[in-house]
């Protein structure tokens, strides 16, 4: 082997090494990056999951987002970081609890004979995403109207949970087995897992 091929072999090796160093640090930042991902997914599920029901880990998730709600109402106007913060938190909450409830839960109530009610359940999601948005929207505007909005979206929320919690998923709930309660329960969780 001439000198000059003995550098440019090791040139190479140099190159390859390398380039098998950044892959490798490429694949163990994407695993780093994974982990994050999956505990930030778990512990935002741990209080829906640690309550072991899906009706009680439905009724935790609404208290969380009766919380931030009242939150909300006690900002004042020059509160716009803080108000930024906590509907950006509350669009999270609710879009990973509406995510449970519309793909899972209102499933099993039209499947169990209760079509418009499910219906009439995803149209109160549909109201709340709206006033969200608009709440963010006046909360980037600064504009006038914002404890109004939240109060009328604290409205509809309370009596969109009042009819879950004492009507709907009681009488879901006594339908079911204690099989189809766990399967349910299992089910939920894994569609709040994907989405938080």
């Amino acid at each position: 082997m001439t000198d000059t091929s003995a550098r440019t072999m090791g040139r190479r090796m140099t190159i390859g090494n390398g380039g098998t160093s950044a892959l490798m640090a490429g694949v163990a930042g994407f695993g780093l990056g994974m982990m994050v991902s999956a505990g930030r997914k778990a512990a935002s599920q741990a209080a829906t999951f640690a309550a072991g029901d899906w009706f009680e880990g439905l009724k935790a998730e609404h208290q969380a987002a009766r919380t931030l709600l009242e939150q909300l109402a006690a900002t004042r106007e020059e509160d716009v970081a803080k108000r930024a913060a906590l509907v950006l938190e509350l669009q999270y909450a609710m879009g990973k609890h509406q995510v449970q409830e519309e793909y899972v839960i209102y499933c099993v109530v039209a499947e169990h004979g209760q079509s418009d009610v499910a219906e009439a359940l995803n149209t109160d999601h549909f109201e709340v995403k709206q006033g969200l948005y608009a709440l963010e929207m006046i909360g980037k505007a600064k504009g006038p109207g914002f404890l109004e909005k939240v109060a009328a979206i604290r409205t509809a929320f309370e009596s969109h949970v009042r009819e879950e919690e004492d009507v709907v998923f009681p009488t879901l709930q006594a339908m079911l087995t204690e099989d189809e309660k766990e399967a349910l329960t299992s089910r939920m969780n894994r569609e709040g897992f994907k989405v938080a």
